[in-house]
C-alpha cells in the first residue's frame, strides 16, 4: 500500500487517509502498527510508540511514549527528524508499509517506509518494528538519479546531516555517552563512558549510543543508538555524533560528504535507533539488548561455536599441509571444539603475513589466488572436508577481500566465497584486511556481504575481524554474523586473562556477548616473555579457568591444537559439557556482576533467562578473600538455588539482601564457577 503526496501544501481528504493509510499486521498475540492520520504518522508496538507531524515527509518527532507507564517522554520537535539544507523542498513524498516475514536471516517485523523526492536526489527512511522490543531502528538511504546534476546534489550536504531530532520533556536531561574503539591490535580499552547534564549552550558528546533520562527516580529514559562504526573511524565525521541544547537532541553525520556521492543506486547512509526503557540501568541494558538481538534471526546449529584458529600460536602459514590440518581435527575432536578455522596460508596466493617471504598478497587478489595452495595441498580442500565432516566439526576459512579501488572487485569476492560454499559446504569466513576509507567502499562492502548471505540463505556466517583499520565497530554492518574481537599473542606478552575478561565485561553493557568470539591460548608457551615475578602471566592461571572467561561469548581456541601438552586434554571433558548448554546460556541476557575484572577481584556474568531461572558466571581473580558478596540482578529476598555446571563451586541456597547480592564462595585464587540458579517463591 502506498500514498503519494505531491507537495507541503496540498490538502488531502481525510476520508482518502482513513481509507488508505491505516495498515497493521499482528505478531504473535499483539501488534506492530504503521499508520498516517490527519497528518499524524504514528510507529508502535506494544513498549513503545513514536509520533511525527507528517509534514510532507520531513518529519517532526511529536511523541516517544513508553507504553508500560503511558508516559511521552518527548516535546514537539521543531526541526525535522533528518534534517538537511532548508533550502531544498520536497517535490514529491509518500508512504508505504510492508509485513517482512520470518527467514534464516531475519525476525519477522513491520517496515514503514518514508520517501521524499527533492528532484535532484531522493531520500528514503525505513522504520523496523519488532514486536516485544522497546525500540524502533531507522535507516537512511540516498538515491541520486544517472542524469541528476551532481553539483547541486552536493548542496544537501554543506553542512552536518542530522539523522535524529528530538526535544525532552527535561528541561535539562540528564545524558550519557558512549564511545567505542575497535582496531584491537592497538586498543585496550575498548568502552569509553561520558557522563552530562544539558546546559543552555551546545554540548557535543561522542559515541554510538546515548542515554537520556531524568534524575527523578522511577522516571522512563530514552536511549539513540547510532548504527555506525566507531566514531574515529566514521566517515566524513563531523567531530561528534550527538549534541544537546537545554532539552533538544540531535544525531550527526550520515557517513557520506560531498565528494562521495554515487549516481544510480540506492546508497546505505547510517542510521539510528530510538528506544525507551524504566528508567533503570538494567532496564536500559535490557531494552538495548533486545533491539540487538532481534537485528539477526539466530539459530543454535549455525551461530554457536568453539572455533580453533592455529594462527594464535604465531607459526603463521607455516605449517599448512594436509597432514597438518588432519592433526588440528584430530586435536578438536579430543578437545570438544565444533568448528576448524583455517586461517591465512591456504590459498595460492599468499599474504604479506606469510612465513614465506614470497607472500606479497593484501590489496589486490586474483580468482586464481583463491584456489587452495597447490604446494601445501595437492589434493585441494576434499579430502579435508570429508575428514572434518567424519568429526561433526565444521570448517572455515580465512578471506580478504580486494580492497583496491573502494572494492571494486565486489562480486568476484562474493562469488568465490559462494562457490567454496557451493563446492565445499564451507560455511564461516574470517574477514580480514578490511579498510573503508570512502563511502564508495562501505556500500560496496555491505553488497558484498548481501550477496553472500541472501543467496547462501544466510547459511554463511561471516566473522568480521575488529583488530586494525577503518573498519565497522560493534554497531555497523552486524547482521551478517560475529566479531572477531582481538588478536592476543603470549610471543608479545599482550594477552592476559584479565584483560579478555576485561574487555567482554565491559562490552556486554552495551553489546549481547555472544556476538564476540573470545580467545583463550596456548598457556604453557612463552613463559620466559612474561618472567617469574608476573603473578597474572597466563602461565600461573589454569587452563580451565582461562577457557571460562570465554564462556559467555563464542569461545575461540587461539592455537595450534597439536602444539598443546597432553595435560591440556583433560579440558575437554569441560569443554563438551559446556557444549551441551552454550545455546541455553546465549538465550538469557547477559549482564556483568561484579568487579571490573582487574586480576585482582571478584567478577563475572549473569544470563537472565526469564525471571526464575538462568545462569551464574563468577571468577576469583587473584584476591585473597575466599568469599564475596556480589550485586546480582536477583530478586530481593528470595531464595536462591544455585547448582554447579562446571567450575569449583558447590551447590547452595542463599537468600538475596536487600541489595540484590548473593554470598559467593571459592577455594582457591583464580578458580571459578559455573551455576545454573533458579528463584524459589
Amino acid at each position: 500500500m502506498i500514498i503519494s503526496f505531491t507537495n507541503r501544501k496540498t490538502i488531502f481528504s481525510v476520508v482518502l487517509i482513513c481509507l488508505l493509510s491505516i495498515t497493521s499486521f499482528s505478531i504473535g498475540n499483539a501488534q506492530t502498527k504503521a499508520y498516517l492520520k490527519n497528518d499524524t504518522l504514528t510507529l508502535l508496538n506494544s513498549l513503545i510508540k513514536r509520533q511525527f507531524l507528517w509534514n510532507n515527509g520531513e518529519l517532526l518527532a511529536t511523541g516517544l511514549i513508553e507504553q508500560q507507564s503511558g508516559k511521552n517522554l518527548l516535546k514537539p520537535a521543531k526541526q525535522p527528524a533528518f534534517r538537511i539544507e532548508e533550502k531544498f523542498s520536497v517535490k514529491k513524498s509518500s508512504f508505504k508499509t510492508e509485513q517482512v516475514v520470518a527467514s534464516n536471516l531475519h525476525y519477522e517485523h513491520l517496515k514503514a517506509e518514508v520517501l521524499l523526492d527533492y528532484g535532484t536526489f531522493k531520500l528514503k527512511r525505513v522504520f523496523r518494528i519488532y514486536e516485544s522490543v522497546p525500540a524502533i531502528s531507522c535507516e537512511n538511504f540516498l538515491w541520486i538519479a544517472e542524469d541528476s546534476n551532481l553539483a547541486k546534489a552536493q548542496e544537501f550536504l554543506q553542512l552536518p546531516v542530522q539523522l535524529e531530532n528530538i526535544n525532552s520533556v527535561n528541561k535539562y536531561p540528564h545524558l550519557k555517552a558512549v564511545e567505542f574503539f575497535d582496531r584491537t591490535d592497538h586498543n585496550n580499552n575498548l568502552v569509553k563512558e561520558q557522563n552530562a547534564v544539558a546546559f543552555t549552550n551546545d554540548l557535543e558528546l561522542k559515541g554510538n549510543l546515548l542515554q537520556v533520562f531524568s534524575a527523578e527516580v522511577g522516571q522512563p529514559g530514552i536511549f539513540i543508538l547510532k548504527e555506525a562504526p566507531c566514531s574515529f573511524v566514521q566517515l566524513s565525521y563531523p567531530g561528534y555524533d550527538f549534541k544537546s541544547a537545554r532539552n533538544s537532541i540531535s544525531v550527526a553525520g550520515a557517513g557520506i560528504s560531498t565528494q562521495e556521492l554515487i549516481k544510480g543506486e540506492w546508497v546505505k547512509l547510517y542510521g539510528t535507533v530510538v528506544g525507551v526503557y524504566n528508567g533503570t540501568e538494567h532496564g536500559f541494558t535490557e531494552a538495548l539488548h533486545s533491539y540487538q538481538n532481534s537485528i539477526r534471526r539466530t539459530f543454535a546449529e549455525r551461530d554457536e561455536m568453539i572455533m580453533m584458529n592455529t594462527w594464535g600460536d604465531r607459526n603463521k602459514d607455516a605449517s599448512i599441509s594436509e597432514a597438518f590440518l588432519k592433526a588440528e581435527l584430530d586435536a578438536c575432536e579430543k578437545l570438544g571444539v565444533s568448528h576448524f578455522q583455517v586461517d591465512d596460508g591456504w590459498q595460492q596466493g599468499l599474504s604479506q603475513n606469510s612465513a614465506q617471504s614470497a607472500g606479497d598478497k593484501w590489496d589486490l587478489w586474483s580468482e586464481e589466488d583463491w584456489k587452495p595452495h597447490a604446494e601445501r595441498l595437492p589434493n585441494g580442500f576434499k579430502p579435508i572436508v570429508e575428514y572434518a565432516r567424519k568429526k561433526d566439526i565444521q570448517l572455515g576459512l580465512w578471506f580478504h577481500p580486494s580492497n583496491y579501488n573502494s572494492y571494486e572487485n565486489w562480486e568476484t569476492d562474493a562469488e568465490i566465497i559462494l562457490n567454496l560454499y557451493k563446492t565445499f559446504d564451507i560455511r564461516y569466513f574470517k574477514i580480514d584486511g578490511i579498510m573503508i576509507p570512502d563511502k564508495l567502499a562501505d556500500h560496496r562492502l555491505q553488497k558484498l556481504f548481501d550477496k553472500v548471505s541472501t543467496e547462501s540463505d544466510g547459511n554463511i556466517v561471516i566473522n568480521l575481524d575488529a583488530t586494525a583499520g577503518n573498519r565497522t565497530g560493534y554497531n555497523y554492518m552486524n547482521s551478517y554474523g560475529n566479531i572477531f574481537l582481538e588478536n592476543r599473542y603470549t610471543d608479545w606478552g599482550n594477552y592476559y586473562p584479565h584483560w579478555t575478561l576485561r574487555n567482554l565485561w565491559q562490552l556486554s553493557a552495551y553489546v549481547p556477548t555472544k556476538n564476540f568470539q573470545i580467545e583463550f591460548l596456548n598457556k604453557w608457551r612463552n613463559k620466559a616473555v612474561y618472567g617469574d615475578n608476573d603473578p597474572l602471566a597466563p602461565y600461573f592461571i589454569p587452563f580451565e579457568y582461562q577457557f571460562a572467561v570465554t564462556m559467555m561469548a563464542q569461545p575461540l581456541a587461539w592455537f595450534e591444537g597439536t602444539g598443546l601438552p597432553e595435560k591440556a586434554m583433560e579440558i575437554g571433558d569441560v569443554i563438551k559439557k559446556y557444549r551441551s548448554i552454550q545455546s541455553d546460556i546465549h538465550s538469557g541476557d547477559i549482564y556483568p556482576i561484579g568487579d571490573e575484572p582487574s586480576g585482582y577481584g571478584w567478577t563475572g556474568f549473569q544470563s537472565v533467562k526469564d525471571a526464575e531461572s538462568g545462569y551464574i558466571l563468577v571468577f576469583r581473580e587473584k584476591n585473597r578473600d575466599a568469599s564475596r558478596f556480589i550485586k546480582t540482578l536477583l530478586p530481593v529476598n528470595k531464595n536462591i538455588v544455585l547448582i554447579p555446571v562446571l567450575g569449583e563451586g558447590k551447590r547452595f541456597e542463599a537468600i538475596t539482601n536487600s541489595k540484590h547480592e548473593v554470598k559467593f564462595e571459592l577455594p582457591d585464587e583464580f578458580t571459578y564457577s559455573l551455576y545454573k540458579y533458579k528463584v524459589e517463591d
